[in-house]
This record gives C-alpha cells, structure tokens and sequence, in this order.
C-alpha cells in the first residue's frame, strides 16, 4: 500500500480509487488512508454511509433517499417562509408521494438507530470509539475496510467473537435493506 508524500495527481488518482472503491463497495484499499488528514478519513466514512445508487448492489443509505431527504428538508423551510404556498416534492419530474418520503425518515431512523446500538455493543466489548463506529458502518454498507484497528492495512482478526456476531448482523441487516430483516422479527409477520 501506498502512503508517502505523493504529487497532486498522484494523490487524486490514489483519492479517487478510494473513493470508488467505498462507494461501489469492492473492498480494495490502495493506499493506507488513515494515514491521511482526518477530513480525507471522515469524508471517506461519510461515503460509506450515503453508499451507491438505487438498483446497485452497493450498500449504505442509497444516494437518492439522501437526495429527498434535502428536497424534503428545502421543502420544509419553503413552507416556514411561505405557509400558504402548495408545493409538492419532485423526483424526475413526478410527485413523490408523502408515503415514499415517510419510509426513506423510518428507514434513516432505522439505519441510524441500528448503527448507534451497534457502536454501543462494539464499544462494551472494548472496541475503541473510532474503530467500533467505523466498522459498524463498514458492516452495514458493506464497504470492506474501516478506520481505526480495522483500518486498510490492517483486519478484523482483533474483533471478539460477539463483535463479529453483531458485524455479521449489520452486513446482513445492511445487503437486506433493514426492513426486510426487521419485518422478520414482527410477530404479525408470521400470521396468516
């Protein structure tokens, strides 16, 4: 892996490899990222979080639900300095219906609901901060690499074996989409 001081091409050619990487979700780390500055690293895990494009097999929170959730949040403050305005939220030129824009708040709810309670349990297993709440969101978008101990040059060996339980519930919890595991657990589910 690469980590000297590099020329400016060199560098947005090993940044945007990185950068691909996350958000397609392939795992491969050319370059020791952590040691670059923490904006680089925190930019990095923001784009495991936001994830890839609706239909693709990448994980995270998908971009086009984090698109509505700014044209919602516009639409909001619109509607303070404007109340008597209609307005109705727009995606390609058709109307997102309030259904569709309530799911996209439950399941960001959800995501980081479950990410938080993760962290949690990474941390009382006594997974430092950053290594836990990098590998939890590693787990649940199924990026690969983390930060911290699970960094790009380093692994998950370090992990006790409850930590590797709760990863494994994440990635699946994240590859499944979040609703269609949770809908397993409600009892309603299974009656017919």
């Amino acid at each position: 892996m690469v980590s000297e001081n590099l020329s400016t091409a060199g560098a947005l050619r090993y940044a945007s490899f990185q950068v691909v990487s996350i958000m397609t979700t392939t795992g491969f780390a050319t370059a020791d990222y952590e040691l670059w500055p923490v904006l680089s690293q925190m930019l990095l895990l923001s784009l495991m979080f936001f994830g890839g494009m609706v239909g693709s097999t990448g994980g995270g929170m998908k971009q086009v639900r984090i698109l509505l959730m700014f044209k919602q949040a516009y639409r909001e403050l619109y509607q303070l300095i404007h109340p008597r305005a209609l307005t109705a939220l727009k995606l390609d030129d058709k109307n997102v219906p309030k259904e569709t824009l309530g799911g996209i708040w439950g399941f960001l709810f959800l995501y980081i609901t479950i990410s938080a309670a993760a962290t949690l349990l990474m941390t009382a297993l006594d997974v430092d901060i950053i290594t836990a709440a990098s590998t939890v969101i590693s787990a649940m978008a199924n990026v690969g690499p983390a930060l911290g101990s699970a960094g790009p040059a380093e692994n998950f060996a370090f992990v006790p074996l409850a930590g590797k339980w709760v990863l494994i519930l994440c990635m699946l919890i994240g590859r499944l989409e979040i609703y269609t595991v949770i809908v397993l657990f409600i009892p309603l589910f299974w009656k017919k």
